[in-house]
């Protein structure tokens, strides 16, 4: 379980401290705890909580329901509501700003735990499909396939987009080749050859049958290999490649 970060938002202060306690064993983070909905807001703009645990019925002028539907809306982080009322009215107010869950007071920590970790688990799938939801329909409406400084990868059954400038070197591993950039790593079903075509000519070169690197990254050469800047990576030049390389570097 990942150590979530959760916002209580509880105008009982025995209650509160009863659920921080609870989320506290259960290895939760609590990043604070406020009784009204205005705070509420102002607190998850702040400090951008992985979750917030709403009561519905709060003092003051803001419901729980009216501040969850604006952190809903301003923040899309999920919200989950704690309440001791189960009547039909407030449920179907409460179904209104979409929440991630509703826990009856009161409750077991079983319920807690369970609820949170779906509701931060479907809160992250629904980003992740928003996210190439998004990517598809820039592809669909041509916005960024026309980019020749883009390629797009498939990466968990999602479809990534890669700036070419952000690649470092390319390598072959039997059926697959894996796209190395600074930050990251994409393994694809692809050959060298389909994967040349997709580069720039002007920015990437091949230095062995199993390397294509991006020529801006290569810092040093001490034979038989070649040195990549940041990781130090060793790329090994392969002999019919020597030739092109020495003309596309000025070798002297």
């Amino acid at each position: 379980m990942s150590k979530s970060n959760i916002l209580i938002v509880e105008d009982e202060s025995i209650v509160a401290k009863d659920i921080q306690h609870s989320l506290k064993k259960l290895g939760y983070t609590v990043v604070e705890i406020c009784s009204n909905g205005e705070d509420a807001i102002r607190i998850v703009e702040e400090l951008k909580p992985n979750l917030v645990l709403m009561d519905i019925m709060l003092k003051g002028d803001m419901t729980g329901i009216e501040a969850a539907a604006q952190i809903r809306e301003k923040f899309n982080i999920p919200v989950i509501y704690l309440t001791a009322y189960a009547d039909e009215s407030t449920l179907n107010k409460a179904k209104v700003s979409e929440p991630y869950g509703y826990i009856i007071k009161p409750f077991k920590e079983i319920d807690l735990h369970t609820s949170i970790e779906m509701a931060i688990y479907k809160h992250e799938k629904e980003t992740d499909l928003k996210k190439e939801r998004d990517f598809l329909y820039s592809i669909v409406e041509n916005k960024e396939s026309k980019d020749k400084d883009l390629i797009f990868v498939k990466s968990n059954s999602r479809l990534v987009k890669v700036k070419s400038t952000d690649i470092y070197f390319v390598e072959a591993l039997k059926d697959y080749v894996v796209i190395n950039t600074e930050t990251a790593k994409f393994t694809i079903h692809s050959t060298m050859k389909e994967i040349e075509k997709k580069l720039s000519s002007n920015d990437f070169i091949r230095v062995h049958r199993s390397f294509i690197v991006r020529t801006h990254k290569i810092v040093a050469i001490e034979q038989p290999n070649l040195i990549l800047e940041n990781d130090k990576k060793l790329i090994p030049i392969g002999g019919s490649y020597k030739e092109e390389l020495s003309k596309r570097l000025n070798l002297m």
